[in-house]
């Protein structure tokens, strides 16, 4: 989904009606897109999935389990089919749909995801989601700059990245877009490059801890 460098146009983008990707979006809807490696989901993650669509206002959020994400050692990474179901185990409530739909469409990286979809739902309002940890190297993702051109973004406060995040090189890139976290809710009608900081009650769970919890289990019953 993401790794720095210059973006490009797929050309998956220039036929996105072709493509049956499992949900509906009609024109006027309010759409978060929430994309990770999510090995393993947890409540960290629908923590944040859900900060958001309350504080926005979105009527759907997709979470957008990554085939692989090019930041991260392929070492450990669960099968997508086994992350996807442990999406849907945390991403509770109609409004959350888990998909894997960039393996479907060819997309590895976040901004060529946006694009087709962007081109599949003309007049769908899309944010994109994601954890303060994510916005401290946004800017090593490909194309972020483009990212932010692209569409509004919500970050959501996480336990002890929080101030790293706020003063890493994406959020000085864009400082003067950011907007206030009292019109998070207009954050979908604004024109990108625009975002948010969303702060709230901090969940403490991560995959790594839990990774390491699941290796302990294992080793035990050996």
């Amino acid at each position: 989904m993401w790794f720095a460098g210059p973006a490009r146009r797929v050309p998956a983008a220039g036929r996105p009606a072709t493509l049956r990707l499992g949900f509906s979006l009609a024109p006027g809807m309010r759409v978060g897109l929430y994309g990770g490696s999510f090995n393993p989901a947890h409540q960290g993650h629908a923590h944040v999935a859900e900060t958001a669509r309350r504080r926005l206002g979105l009527d759907k959020v997709i979470w957008l389990v990554s085939p692989q994400n090019p930041l991260k050692s392929r070492h450990e990474l669960a099968s997508q089919a086994d992350r996807i179901r442990g999406a849907q185990a945390v991403a509770q409530g109609p409004a959350m749909i888990v998909s894997g739909i960039e393996t479907q469409i060819g997309t590895q990286y976040t901004i060529d995801t946006l694009r087709v979809l962007k081109a599949r739902f003309p007049g769908v309002k899309f944010v994109w989601i994601m954890g303060a940890d994510s916005l401290a190297s946004f800017h090593r993702w490909r194309g972020w700059t483009q990212i932010m051109a692209e569409v509004p973004v919500a970050v959501v406060s996480r336990p002890w990245i929080s101030l790293k995040s706020r003063s890493s090189p994406a959020a000085r890139r864009f400082a003067r877009n950011r907007r206030p976290s009292t019109q998070a809710r207009g954050l979908p009608d604004t024109v990108p490059p625009a975002w948010v900081f969303l702060r709230g009650p901090l969940n403490f769970q991560s995959s790594t801890a839990l990774r390491e919890r699941m290796r302990q289990a294992r080793a035990s019953r050996a």
